[in-house]
This record gives C-alpha cells, structure tokens and sequence, in this order.
C-alpha cells in the first residue's frame, strides 16, 4: 500500500502535463491471478488512470512486447520515461531494460516499485534484498535510481 500511496503522490503532485501511461498485465495463460476481469488484473483504486490517461494492456512481462507502449511514447515525443510499479524483479525489471535499450533516459523510483520474496533452490531471498539487488544492477547500467521524494523535488 505504501507503494501505491508514494505512486499517487507522484502522479497528483509531481508530473503535471507529463503523459502519464498505465500498463495493466493480463496474462491467463501462466497465471491465473492475471486473468482478465480478476482482481489481480486490475489496477488499485489509488493508482488508478484519471481521464485522459491512457492504459496499455500487456500479456508477457515487457510492457513493450506486442502492444502499443512504444507507439504512444513516440506519439507523445517523450524521451525520458519514469518506470514505477510491480513486481521489481519481472515487469519493472523487463521494461527499465527495454527501454533504455530502445535510447529512453529512464529513471525507476525505487519506493515506488515492490517486490516479494523470492525461492531459489532452496536459498530463500528477503524481498528487501531482491528490491536492493534489482535497483542496484538498474543503477549500475540502465538507470537513475532515485527515490519518490527525490525525484519530486527535482521537478
């Protein structure tokens, strides 16, 4: 919830006449929490798109894969992107290194991204240390890492 509170923030305070793009997974065929109409496909109330606002549906972890995303990026003539979102270690992970593969400046705010914790043959990893693992390798090559507060002040 402190995610979504620190994305709202961002969105009602920070971002005035900036396009703001929603990307929202449905993706039945691997999980069923994502099927269309679920409550995990949709979007939570405090995040949800205002009027205006465009929302892309995804069916695989990169939100640039099979959908319309880059298209409205380049209609819109963004050239630096703010990623905010979940899961840190599958959607944000696959669009932060898509985009700045694709020559977008991107910029992921780290309290606004969540995670869980992971299970790897039997080495259970603290969702903080997967947070502070992904934002890393972001920093290290494909992004600013800042945080919510940050980022606001820099507008």
């Amino acid at each position: 919830m402190q995610t979504a509170c620190r994305c709202n923030r961002c969105h009602a305070v920070g971002f005035t006449g900036v396009p703001v793009l929603h990307v929202r997974h449905e993706a039945a065929a691997y999980s069923p929490f994502l099927v269309a109409g679920s409550q995990g496909a949709q979007t939570h109330d405090t995040v949800a798109p205002q009027d205006g606002e465009v929302v892309i549906v995804k069916q695989h972890v990169n939100a640039f894969r099979e959908t319309p995303l880059a298209q409205q990026l380049q209609q819109h003539g963004v050239t630096d992107v703010v990623i905010v979102g979940a899961m840190s270690h599958m959607c944000v992970d696959a669009c932060v290194r898509a985009a700045a593969d694709m020559g977008y400046a991107v910029t992921v705010l780290h309290d606004a991204c969540a995670t869980m914790h992971l299970d790897f043959d039997g080495t259970k990893v603290p969702a903080a240390h997967v947070q502070a693992t992904m934002m890393a390798a972001f920093q290290f090559g494909y992004a600013a890492v800042r945080s919510t507060q940050e980022s606001l002040q820099r507008q």
